[in-house]
Order: structure tokens, then sequence, then C-alpha cells
């Protein structure tokens, strides 16, 4: 199996780029993460997975080990496939996917193109203690976050906003704050609603 290409990029798209090594060209699928990462006709080293089925052979290439990791998981999940996985990486980061999954964030997994609320549930469900054992997440701030997020949401449903809209104004909060407070939660929260 390939695992790793190092090349010159000879051409680059948003969902492909061609690698040219010792005068071969290998045409690796990439995500969008991956594409703003890679530097201009220089020389560049990919991490790689090749998918294949009866009817192709496709290889994807990965910016580091880690988004290569995430995607191998992600296809392991039935009715994921290559092209859902790499969508998925293309609007989340790796480290975004990996923290929707420990705290069981179904609305943003299912805020993905092509993915509804049952593959949603089930990529927590198979991915859940795969990602905090191989990521090493610690599973204690995982569940202080989803502390704070339900003590936030209570005390504004208190304060007479509607939960649904909380919680999305809370989740997009904790996605740029991880370790805020109940107290920052509910103040940045006051502020967006």
């Amino acid at each position: 199996m390939i695992t790793q290409i190092r090349g010159r990029i000879v051409e680059k798209n948003p969902t492909d780029v061609v690698v040219d090594c010792n005068g071969v060209g290998y045409l690796l699928h990439i995500s969008l993460n991956t594409f703003s990462s890679l530097p201009d006709d220089e020389a560049v080293v990919l991490y790689t997975h090749l998918s294949i089925r009866e009817d192709a052979h496709t290889l994807f290439g990965f910016i580091s080990k880690t988004e290569r990791e995430v995607f191998k998981l992600l296809i392991s999940v039935s009715g994921v496939g290559p092209s859902i996985a790499r969508t998925m990486l293309s609007s989340m980061t790796s480290e975004e996917i990996q923290n929707a999954i420990a705290t069981e964030n179904v609305a943003l997994i299912q805020s993905v193109k092509g993915i509804g609320v049952k593959t949603a549930q089930r990529v927590i469900v198979d991915l859940k203690d795969k990602i905090l054992k191989t990521f090493d997440i610690d599973e204690v701030s995982v569940h202080t976050s989803n502390t704070n997020k339900d003590e936030a949401l209570s005390a504004l449903e208190v304060l007479g906003f509607q939960r649904k809209q909380s919680d999305k104004i809370i989740s997009a909060i904790i996605r740029e704050n991880t370790d805020a407070s109940v107290e920052q939660l509910i103040k940045l929260a006051l502020k967006s609603l």
C-alpha cells in the first residue's frame, strides 16, 4: 500500500492535486483543509490512503497523519464512504471532528452535507471510544464542557430564551472557546441572542 508521497506539486485544485514523484504524476484527492495548507509548486510530503473498489482505485492525500487517521476512522463507519469523509474533513478540521464526536455533538456532524441524523449518531456511537483512545482526548474536559453547556442552556432557558436557538449559539461559542466557564458561556451567548 502507498502510505506517503514525496514530490513536487505540478497541479493544484481545491479537490485534488497532482504530485510529480520521480517522473510519475500521482493524482491525490484532498480535503479543503489540506488544499489550504499546501505550498505552490514546491516539494511536499502527503500522507495517503488508497481506496480500492471494484470500479476504481482512488488515492487520497492528507497534509498530516492525524487527518489521515480521522479519515480512516470515518470510512470505517457504515454509511460513510470516502467522499463523505473527505467532505467532513473539508467542512471541519480534524480537531473539530474529534471534539464533535467526543462531545457527542450530533448537530455539528449532521451539518455536513450528505450526513443525516442516523449517520451522525452512528458516527458517534462507532467512533467515540476510538477517538478518545487514539487521540488521547481527556474525557474529563469533554464531560466538563458538556456540563458547562447544559448549565448555560438551563440558565438561558430560565432567562426566557428558546433552548434550540441557545443551543446553536452555545455550541458555536464552545467551538471557539473550548474551556469557557458557565459564566463566560452565558455572557457570550447573551451578546448573540
